[in-house]
């Protein structure tokens, strides 16, 4: 079964960039996530979503 719930080092992984990208895309509201405690989770259709944006040129 496919996590439907990411962690910041997974989405780094998934979308090939280092983990401090990625954090940054996240603390900038880029990549849509949430906290639990001290730890960002991000939802796998939000990586999806934000892909696709990518690829229709939109702006972030």
């Amino acid at each position: 079964m496919e996590k439907e719930i990411m962690t910041v080092s997974q989405v780094a992984e998934y979308l090939q960039l280092s983990e401090m990208s990625t954090y940054k895309l996240v603390q900038e509201g880029k990549i849509p996530a949430f906290k639990i405690g001290r730890h960002w989770r991000v939802k796998k259709e939000d990586i999806t979503e934000f892909i696709e944006k990518l690829k229709r040129g939109e702006r972030l």
